[in-house]
């Protein structure tokens, strides 16, 4: 077994395999990467688990899976240390072998490449909502096709910033997406406190909880994973120790659930039982200030992607590559990563399923049992040992949310359409305006 190794040893670790020129985060900075990549697409969908689970039990569950990740971030470190290791790769290879790692990267590349697809649907279904409420732009114009948009907006803001080589870089980037997020969460208050109240609730709007519940905890893992960025975020400190990692996760993890449990509880009072997974769906057309939280939002997905496109390039540096990529390499290798999200984005509009699919199959593995497995692989003592049962009981959770999961999404399919104007919105007594923009 690996002897650990200390923070001294962790820092010179890490540092003989970066350049010595290259750009470091500080604890803000990676605090603003690590928020930004939690706060991505997932979070609109956080009002419909509270839908699907029950407004008090969706509530626990959040706060669960917040704390569940917090906790296996600081373990999979952790486990770095254990292992002498600085990516998730290495970290599963040395716990497992081949198998380990070829299983590792097959969920962590294709959690974060079915994320950049969705960021790119999301993009293209709410900017082209934002521009028909400009004059002159009808539903026939130009800006108001999806694909069009989604290709602008790739080749003059999602690409370019995929092409940086440190994730560093991004933290400016990062904290524009942070306030943008802000901004989109006063208007869902606003909203709440102005619109809820003319909406009449459904008979089981208030109920403590229900039985799909646990398809709610994969659409949390979904928004809530950020573990495929952990090693990514921590290299990148200044000074990467476990004390520094552990202060930059719990702030992280706070500050992300309490914007996630208020944009959830905001957005499910207003709409309750009719409540979609697109939270935006259910605002009306003609609501301008709905419109400039869609146009907010469409923003921060944009400085989202490239979070998600570091991931899956290393991802293939480490395991095809096995060595750090030249210009020329890296450069080609996100053109292609870039360009397929956007042909298979460009190709399909509906990816319910398929997320809710992603949040079983690769969320739940990648923040429930591969961390907690790893640990235990690595570390002294049995299973049952005071500090092994967390992460014991770690894995028979995730493994029953993992089969619960798929069971129920595939007995519980459901329709997917956009841009259905809502029944409410025809109503008289409804007022979709109240406030200016």
């Amino acid at each position: 077994m690996a002897q650990p190794l200390n923070d001294e040893q962790r820092i010179s670790l890490i540092s003989s395999q970066k350049s010595s020129t290259e750009a470091r985060s500080s604890t803000i900075s990676a605090c603003f990467n690590f928020v930004n990549s939690i706060i991505g697409s997932g979070v609109i969908g956080l009002p419909y688990a509270l839908n699907q689970a029950g407004l008090p039990c969706g509530l626990l569950l959040l706060i669960l899976v917040a704390f569940i990740t917090d906790y296996t971030i600081i373990l999979l470190i952790k486990g770095g240390n254990l292992s002498g290791t600085n990516s998730y790769q290495a970290l599963v290879q040395s716990a497992f072998g081949i198998p380990g790692f070829f299983v590792l990267s097959v969920l962590q590349f294709l959690y974060p490449f079915i994320a950049m697809i969705s960021y790119n649907i999301t993009t293209g279904d709410t900017l082209t909502k934002v521009f028909q409420r400009i004059p002159g732009v009808g539903p026939d114009h130009i800006f108001a096709d999806r694909r069009f948009v989604i290709v602008i907006t790739t080749v003059l803001c999602t690409l370019p910033l995929s092409l940086f080589r440190n994730i560093g870089k991004l933290g400016k980037v990062s904290l524009l997406s942070m306030v943008l997020t802000v901004v989109i969460l006063i208007i869902v208050i606003i909203r709440a406190a102005t619109l809820g109240p003319q909406i009449s609730p459904t008979e089981d709007a208030w109920v403590f909880g229900k039985w799909n519940a646990v398809q709610a905890v994969g659409i949390m893992s979904f928004a809530f994973i950020c573990h495929h960025n952990s090693f990514l975020i921590y290299g990148s400190l200044e000074q990467p120790t476990l004390t520094n990692w552990t202060r930059v996760t719990h702030i992280s993890v706070g500050s992300a659930l309490i914007i996630s449990a208020v944009f959830a509880l905001s957005g499910y009072v207003t709409f309750k039982g009719y409540t979609q997974g697109d939270i935006f769906e259910n605002y009306c057309k003609d609501d301008n200030l709905a419109t400039f939280g869609r146009f907010c939002f469409g923003l921060s997905i944009i400085t989202t992607f490239p979070l998600e496109c570091f991931v899956t390039r290393e991802v293939i540096s480490n395991s095809i590559c096995g060595r750090e990529l030249s210009k020329v390499e890296h450069m080609s290798i996100t053109v292609i990563i870039v360009g397929v999200c956007t042909a298979i984005s460009l190709s399909y509009d509906c990816l319910g399923v398929v997320l809710e699919l992603n949040g079983a199959l690769s969320a739940t593995p990648l923040i429930f049992i591969i961390p907690a497995a790893c640990f235990l692989k690595l570390s002294s003592g049995c299973w049952y040992h005071y500090k092994n049962l967390i992460p014991t009981l770690l894995i028979v959770l995730g493994l029953f949310v993992m089969i619960t999961g798929l069971t129920m999404t595939g007995l519980n399919q459901q329709d997917c359409s956009h841009g259905i104007e809502m029944f409410y919105c025809a109503d008289a007594n409804v007022s979709t305006n109240p406030t200016p923009v």
